[in-house]
């Protein structure tokens, strides 16, 4: 599965060339969540699968690159989505590399 540290997931998702979803769970989103990029809880994924465009590569976040590395697993499986990418730590990496997210700072 290929995965993509945050720097890099940014700079493709600022270029328009990665469409990025974050799965954390909604109250996780109060916490912290970065502007513009769609979510999809994982627990929810399954009835939404069918709803998310093909039209961009796909980058899947999380807290911290657990449960994103499990729903870009099952995508990928899916046959539908080509090579879907994990990034690498999360929101946490994300913050932690300065780059830009609202809220407080994720744990």
């Amino acid at each position: 599965m290929l995965s993509y540290d945050p720097p890099e997931a940014h700079q493709l998702w600022a270029a328009g060339e990665l469409r990025i979803i974050d799965c954390r769970e909604p109250y996780e989103l109060s916490e912290s969540r970065i502007e513009g990029v769609e979510h999809i809880p994982m627990s929810r994924f399954a009835e939404h699968v069918d709803a998310i465009p093909e039209d961009l590569p796909l980058a899947i976040l999380c807290r911290s690159g657990s449960r994103s590395a499990r729903v870009a697993y099952a995508l990928e499986q899916t046959g539908r989505f080509g090579e879907v990418a994990n990034i690498e730590g999360g929101i946490i990496a994300w913050a932690e590399e300065d780059l830009p997210y609202e809220g407080d700072p994720p744990t």
